[in-house]
């Protein structure tokens, strides 16, 4: 088996084949570009002339390399061409027919030493390779879009495989500046296989009417640092090839998670497959336009209607990182602050924690001196919630626990004055049983704040059945002030944030209880591939797993399925007190401070 790869051959000049076949140019290789459309190989030549002359306006390469690349690369209509090539790379549209006639052609042109692989990112490389007359030569190669840009490339082994082909181009991968990782054969891979059933679960959000497009899209970009919303990333990507990959996902898993909304299929029905067609989830300047434009479902700037109540005075009850950072929120944009917990002793350590927060910020200088001793003037701790008696807007950020929480806005509902805001920090306990606690439910209100929240824009403003127009309004009013994006959605488990995102920690725990791949390639592909700021077992350490436990609990209690069950990886490790950084151990070991 050739393992030199000098001159490779790009079946498929669209967007990735193209991309592709740029990377393979730049970094040395002949490359033959095939496409039965001319327009394509046209197209193909006029990008790669245009992304190399931005790489030497921007000093990346030199016009010597680029002149070198761009005379490695020619084009054909013909497959024949590909006879010389070492390695084949199809990426021709993604259905069996069209990829196993390519394998069959190719298997009477190229040398029965080259290596064949397909670009796939959802059907099977073991069926593929079994139609082919030398299937240890195939595998699949899946780069990720765009090729040049993305780091990751999953290398992926079928069962026929012969492991110097899989070496070879595990090889080239590296040679290419890429982070290759070795995967099996199953639809999706790692990074699809995670992403698509995430995707998946965003659009059915959205179908239910649950949020807002642009509330769904904020929420994950704010609340995980995510590049981009799971609506825009699907426009992004297709909409049509989303369900491709979610049918053949669904096939292989039956479950539910990955059987594709039907708003998907609508949608493709449609032709509103996304940013090529100009319109998907949003509407965009143009057919393969970047840029959103409005349309019937975008909201008005002054979409929350009604007058609010005033707000002047804060109170947040609890002693813990989440209350200290909330009270710092709002005492920074100007609220008198009480934060108040079991014991004045609590409670002035909490303040002295907003303090040593505070002094951060004026040695970084992004507080000085006087704003500093202002906004801890506006902070009084109080070791009583008595001291609640004049507060407009009572936050509780108190230990997730219904019961914890019941009893505390009962004491509030006996404290606080008529028409003051009642407002929770839960991450996944329904609030209208919080509400319930009282006799004013109307008054009562979400308002999750993430970790840490001075600095975590996102606010997920949680209305029940029962909260009132004007309670709703006052808190979108006061999450501007504090200078926090509000994202409204019901009271249901897990809200916008959880509700998407731990299932896919979920999925990624069952893929390393299955020994598909390691945590380490797990935790690579979600950041090279994905674009997450951290891969889901970095996350769920940081988190804690007792955390994520009881939030997938509640999930799967909530709505009743299946693939909502926690991972009993994930239980046996918290049984065993492997609960992450905090305790030094959890999927990974860490050093004791």
């Amino acid at each position: 088996m050739d393992t030199s790869l000098s001159t490779i051959a790009v079946v498929g000049l669209g967007t990735m084949g193209t991309g592709i076949a740029e990377v393979l140019a730049l970094a040395g290789r002949e490359v033959i570009g095939i496409d039965i459309s001319e327009a394509a190989a046209l197209g193909a030549v006029a990008s790669l002339e245009a992304s190399t002359a931005r790489a030497v306006g921007r000093g990346r390469i030199t016009e010597q390399e680029r002149a070198g690349a761009l005379a490695r690369f020619r084009t054909s209509d013909d497959l024949r061409t590909a006879a010389d090539a070492e390695l084949v790379i199809e990426v021709v549209p993604e259905t069996y027919e069209i990829k196993q006639q390519v394998f069959r052609e190719l298997d009477a042109i190229v040398s029965p030493t080259a290596i064949l692989a397909t670009g796939t990112n959802a059907l099977s490389v073991t069926r593929l390779a079994a139609e082919s007359q030398h299937p240890e030569r195939v595998l699949g190669l899946h780069f990720f879009n765009p090729a040049p840009a993305m780091k990751l490339v999953e290398v992926v082994s079928s069962v026929l495989t012969a492991p110097p082909a899989v070496e070879a181009v595990t090889a080239l991968a590296r040679e290419l500046g890429k982070e290759p990782v070795a995967v099996g054969d199953r639809p999706g891979f790692v990074a699809d296989g995670l992403l698509f059933g995430y995707l998946n679960q965003a659009a059915a959000m959205y179908e239910a009417n649950y949020a807002s497009r642009e509330d769904i899209d904020a929420a994950m970009k704010l609340g995980c640092g995510l590049p981009m919303g799971p609506l825009a990333l699907l426009d992004l990507i297709g909409i049509d090839t989303a369900r491709t990959v979610l049918e053949a996902m669904y096939a292989e898993s039956h479950d539910r998670l990955h059987a594709p909304a039907p708003v998907l299929g609508q949608l493709s029905s449609a032709g509103l497959t996304g940013r090529k067609a100009g319109r998907g989830f949003y509407t965009y300047d143009a057919p393969g336009g970047q840029a959103v434009v409005p349309d019937a479902l975008t909201p008005a700037a002054d979409a929350v209607s009604g007058a609010g109540r005033d707000v002047a005075s804060v109170g947040v009850a609890g002693s813990g990182t989440m209350a200290s950072g909330i009270a710092e929120v709002f005492a920074k944009a100007g609220y008198d602050v009480v934060l108040a917990a079991r014991s004045q002793e609590k409670a002035d350590v909490a303040k002295g924690r907003i303090a040593k927060s505070l002094e951060r910020s004026v040695t970084k200088g992004r507080l000085t001196a006087e704003a500093r001793d202002e906004t801890l003037a506006r902070i009084t701790a109080a070791g009583s919630l008595d001291a609640f008696a004049e507060v407009d807007l009572a936050v509780e950020a108190v230990a997730e626990d219904l019961e914890i929480k019941r009893q505390l806005f009962a004491a509030l509902d006996k404290v606080c004055r008529p028409g003051a805001v009642l407002a929770t920090t839960t991450s996944s306990l329904p609030v209208v049983a919080v509400a319930r606690a009282t006799a004013r439910p109307e008054d009562v209100i979400g308002m999750h704040f993430f970790n840490p929240a001075p600095a975590m824009k996102l606010v997920e403003v949680v209305r029940t059945v029962l909260t009132a127009d004007d309670v709703h309004a006052t808190v979108r009013a006061v999450c501007a002030r504090i200078r926090k994006h509000p994202v409204d959605c019901g009271d249901r488990a897990g809200f916008i944030v959880n509700a998407l995102l731990f299932p896919y920690l979920n999925n990624a725990i069952k893929m390393v209880e299955e020994h598909y791949a390691s945590l380490d390639d797990i935790d690579a592909a979600m950041k090279l591939g994905g674009g997450y700021p951290m891969g889901p077992f970095e996350l769920l350490d940081v988190v804690g797993l007792d955390v994520s436990l009881a939030i997938e609990k509640v999930l799967h209690q909530e709505f009743r399925d299946p693939g909502l069950a926690p991972a009993p990886l994930l239980e046996h490790l918290v049984a065993a007190g492997c609960l992450g950084r905090k305790t030094g151990r959890g999927f990974r070991e860490y050093a004791r401070r």
